[in-house]
């Protein structure tokens, strides 16, 4: 079995007018849902054997932020080609995790992350699977599981969808 978490960006900021899209910081609300994902993620045992994040400054800033939560540090790819790609693009960045990898975390942008968990997932959490149809907000993590030995198995339709969180969610599950 592989498992592929899709994690959107948090939320990044807009005050900065003319301020080129791919260096776009976190914004503060970012700022406190990125490391709070990353607490969720290493309580439920979600901490990747490898990372893929594009190069914006705002993944970055998430990779960091959630990465701080994990017990162990996971080696992590940066990569040009997952910033506003589209689901082909993402799935060919995925096609290279390494073998040795059992699970995979893509931080990226929307609207391709949305668009490549809805071609990937086939079967799973309908509850989960209507939400992520409707929306892929800032910070949301998808989970999705395949069967096979190999990252040949990422293949459209194929995907158990594990469960998708949203930082509303889980700031709503903690009270």
């Amino acid at each position: 079995m592989r498992r592929l978490m899709l994690l959107r960006h948090a939320k990044s900021d807009w005050s900065q007018p003319g301020q080129p899209d791919h260096a776009r910081e976190l914004a503060p609300r970012g700022l406190k849902d990125a490391p709070m994902v990353g607490r969720y993620m290493a309580e439920h045992a979600l901490i990747p054997d490898h990372a893929i994040v594009s190069t914006a400054t705002r993944t970055r800033e998430t990779w960091r932020l959630v990465a701080d939560a994990f017990a162990r540090k996971s080696p992590v790819t940066f990569k040009d080609s997952i910033y506003e790609a589209s689901p082909r693009s993402i799935l060919a960045a995925i096609a290279e995790a390494p073998a040795s990898a059992r699970s995979v975390l893509v931080i990226g942008h929307n609207p391709g992350f949305q668009e490549t968990a809805n071609l990937l997932v086939g079967s799973g959490d309908q509850r989960g699977r209507d939400k992520l149809r409707e929306k892929f907000p800032t910070a949301a993590l998808a989970v999705i599981d395949f069967a096979g030995d190999d990252w040949s198995a990422v293949q459209p339709g194929a995907g158990r969808l594990e469960s998708f969180v949203t930082p509303r969610a889980i700031a709503a599950a903690r009270g």
